[in-house]
């Protein structure tokens, strides 16, 4: 795995990472209830960019494939998602559904990476 592979998935995780907190610590705390624009900006800018360096480091180092860098994230994000939910809110992902997806987001990132 190309260096370029790791810091495209490292940038999408903290993508992802702050996506999750910019959507539910509307939940997790009183005082971001109605926010919503400050929320968008405390953690969207910054989620925002991240994104984009992601996908272009995705892009390049994937062969300039946009459908790679697409799976990529996407794999990262059904990954990232369950374990922030089940940490900070308690939402088991310990669900058939939910195992299968994470399953699937491994193969998705595994042909992405190595086919």
């Amino acid at each position: 795995m190309s260096k370029g592979i790791i810091l495209a998935a490292l940038l999408f995780v903290a993508a992802h990472i702050l996506s999750w907190l910019q959507l539910n610590m509307q939940f997790l705390s009183e005082w971001w209830q109605g926010r919503g624009l400050l929320s968008v900006i405390v953690f969207g800018i910054p989620c925002g960019l991240l994104f984009w360096y992601a996908w272009g480091q995705a892009t390049e180092s994937l062969d300039k494939s946009l459908w790679g860098a697409r799976f990529l994230s996407f794999g990262l994000s059904y990954l990232t998602f369950p374990i922030m939910t089940h940490y900070f809110l308690g939402e088991s992902m310990f669900t058939p559904k939910t195992m299968i997806c994470v399953f699937l987001s491994f193969v998705i990132m595994f042909v992405q990476i190595y086919a």
